[in-house]
């Protein structure tokens, strides 16, 4: 068993945190399940996963958790019970087929159509399950890419509030050099008188 790692958290180990939150969110599971999914990946415990959610990954995605339990709700709509759904198909075919004759019996022609629209079912049921399918991975990676994006916002910000920071010290030092050679100039000027010679021209004098 790996020992539990107390190190700093990183870039990678951050999204992979939204990312498996999120989902669990969609899905309809719990952020406790998340963070121990996370935690046995990253050999970290659950609780640490919790602490690293709580206060820092979950403010960088407040929209990604609105979607995701938006995503949730539609599930919820789409599923249908199983029993429910079977019976609502048979009552509806038998009342647009005769499936009994006279005596009572089911006909072989009546089960042929039964299964024919059995088959036909499945088939369009398939259909949409493969879109269901795509769907969802084209899901799964465009909130990949928006994590990533939102990680390089991140990373880009402070790179130009370091570039910001340094512009401004940089003026500050510019500003002090001007100051200091106005300084040294009206210093010159003072140091410098002129006087008249035999001729009647100025000249200069160095104090």
């Amino acid at each position: 068993m790996s020992p539990t790692r107390q190190d700093a958290w990183t870039q990678d180990e951050d999204l992979l945190l939204a990312e498996v939150v999120l989902r669990h969110i969609r899905e309809g599971g719990t952020q406790l399940q998340a963070f121990e999914e996370v935690g046995k990946q990253l050999s970290r415990t659950p609780a640490a996963c919790g602490f690293r959610w709580n206060s820092f990954v979950r403010k960088q995605y407040k929209s990604g958790i609105e979607l995701a339990k938006k995503q949730r709700k539609e599930l919820k709509k789409q599923t249908v019970p199983q029993k429910d759904s079977q019976m609502n198909e048979t009552q509806n075919i038998g009342a647009g087929s005769s499936f009994e004759t006279e005596q009572g019996s089911i006909t072989f022609s009546a089960v042929i159509h039964y299964l024919e629209y059995l088959y036909k079912k499945a088939k369009n049921i398939g259909v949409l399950e493969e879109e269901r399918q795509r769907f969802s991975e084209k899901i799964k990676e465009l909130e990949k890419e928006t994590y990533y994006l939102a990680a390089e916002n991140e990373r880009l910000t402070k790179s130009l509030k370091a570039i910001e920071e340094d512009y401004r010290s940089l003026l500050e030092i510019m500003e002090r050099a001007r100051k200091m050679v106005v300084f040294q100039d009206e210093d010159r000027q003072q140091k410098v008188k002129f006087q008249m010679d035999k001729n009647g021209n100025l000249e200069r004098v160095e104090k």
